[in-house]
């Protein structure tokens, strides 16, 4: 919806002229200054803003708001988001990016089934067994998830029977097994395999669900509760924590690990899971088979199945090895599976000086380094504070207010552009000046770039800033 609407703009405001400095023959879009604005306002479209209910009294969970936005560059756009607030005592609330490729099919199915998942991980087996009386007894089923979402966030099918089935049938076989699992780590990368494995199961059984399992995506999400914060990650987006020392210092925690040939730990896990033989080709490139960039993601069946079972797949779907959209067998696939589902996991307890975690898509990180996105967000927060009216107390005079007034003036670097910190931040992403400021005709050139040119310079990009300890801004 975005990037239609950022069409329309460059079709409708934008000046189509010679660009001499790159010789005769170049063209370029020159965006004209009065509609500078108009086009810049349109990073606004999908920003969301949220306080989050307090169910089981102010100290539930441990977030208190969060800001999110997404600005697509390929068509569809293949990034997702997800946030939810758990609807059972101490369930805490639930925040994740996810990250398509090969299309958005993968992403959009994992946004809208993990949580569930993560919730049936997470819930006691008491609770488990009235969810099944309730299907049993032909009752409705109790909400697990209230759902935060933006408008215009995508809502396509959820997988209707199919995936309720799967996600009761994990439900069952928990009660089944009477697994009460006290590690929180573990739950969480239990309801990432679980879902995985029906997503291939369901793929195989159901022709519909195909493109979604051939297709594939990564995953960071963030689950505050109880005044714990886990991130659970499988690929390469990331979660930064921002944390401001005693001294007022700004410090950016890492509390992920990018799931690529760049990481040699990843690197070494994935060389040896295979025979020394495939040394040279299981990763070849930096890719995994020469092919794939992230080492550990949801569906992408191509890197997981049996050779026979692909090979039966490719015999009765022919076009699935050429064409426009053909998902074509790896070379050099000999002992599969080649990628992982299994999340790494962080546990932390939030700490006063810890206040926001940012979850993004790569397309962020690409752009902006964690420190440099920590100290924007910190200067970002710093300029909304000094904004707040001064409320005068008794006593004071007009020449007091006029010194306050005078003190704020000098210490406000400048009015905030966004209110949305994920805004902010993509602004800053696009249009950096190298100053720390945002340079208004490099950010409209970003966002006129036709869509069959803006993958070349900038990837999906979504963003979810989480606020711990900050007051509501």
């Amino acid at each position: 919806l975005l990037s239609e609407f950022i069409n329309n703009l460059r079709h409708h405001m934008l000046t189509y002229l010679p660009d001499t400095s790159l010789g005769q023959n170049s063209n370029q879009f020159i965006v004209t200054p009065c509609r500078q604005s108009l086009l810049i306002n349109s990073t606004r479209v999908l920003e969301h803003l949220w306080y989050l209910k307090f169910y089981f009294g102010p100290a539930s969970h441990g977030a208190l708001s969060f800001h999110s936005n997404t600005l697509a560059s390929n068509q569809p756009g293949e990034d997702c988001r997800s946030s939810a607030t758990c609807l059972w005592e101490g369930g805490g609330v639930l925040f994740g990016v996810f990250d398509g490729h090969g299309g958005p099919a993968c992403a959009r199915a994992v946004s809208r089934r993990l949580f569930y998942y993560i919730a049936v991980a997470t819930l006691p087996l008491a609770a488990l067994a009235e969810l099944e009386r309730a299907v049993d007894e032909g009752r409705a089923v109790p909400p697990l998830l209230e759902w935060l979402k933006h408008p215009r966030d995508h809502r396509g099918p959820d997988g209707g029977r199919v995936a309720f089935q799967s996600l009761r049938n994990y439900w069952q076989e928990r009660l089944d097994g009477d697994d009460d699992d006290d590690d929180d780590q573990q739950v969480n990368a239990n309801a990432f395999r679980r879902l995985d494995y029906d997503l291939s199961v369901e793929a195989q059984v159901h022709p519909s669900p195909l493109r979604v399992a051939l297709s594939g995506c990564t995953a960071c999400v963030a689950h505050v509760q109880d005044g714990i914060l886990h991130v659970a990650n499988l690929g390469d987006s990331r979660a930064v924590l921002g944390v401001q020392e005693a001294d007022g210092r700004w410090t950016a925690v890492g509390l992920t690990n990018d799931h690529t040939a760049d990481n040699p730990d990843e690197l070494q896990r994935v060389l040896g899971a295979h025979p020394p033989s495939e040394r040279r080709t299981a990763v070849r490139h930096h890719r995994l088979l020469g092919l794939l960039l992230p080492f550990r993601a949801f569906g992408d069946v191509r890197f997981k199945w049996r050779p026979e079972t692909l090979a039966r797949l490719y015999e009765t779907r022919p076009d699935l090895r050429e064409g426009a959209r053909a998902l074509p067998p790896p070379p050099h696939y000999l002992t599969p599976p080649y990628l992982s589902a299994e999340p790494e996991v962080t546990r932390r307890r939030i700490l006063p000086s810890d206040k926001f975690v940012v979850l993004a898509s790569d397309g962020l990180w690409e752009l902006m380094h964690r420190h440099t996105a920590v100290q924007r967000l910190a200067e970002h927060l710093k300029d909304l504070r000094e904004q707040k009216p001064i409320i005068a107390s008794a006593g004071t005079t007009l020449a007091d207010l006029r010194r306050l007034l005078l003190e704020r003036r000098g210490r406000v670097r400048s009015v905030p552009e966004d209110h949305n910190a994920a805004t902010h931040l993509l602004r800053h992403a696009l249009g950096d000046d190298g100053y720390g400021g945002v340079a208004t005709s490099r950010l409209s050139k970003m966002l006129s770039l036709p869509p069959e040119v803006a993958r070349r310079y900038r990837d999906d990009i979504t963003i979810t800033v989480i606020h711990l300890n900050e007051p509501h801004l």
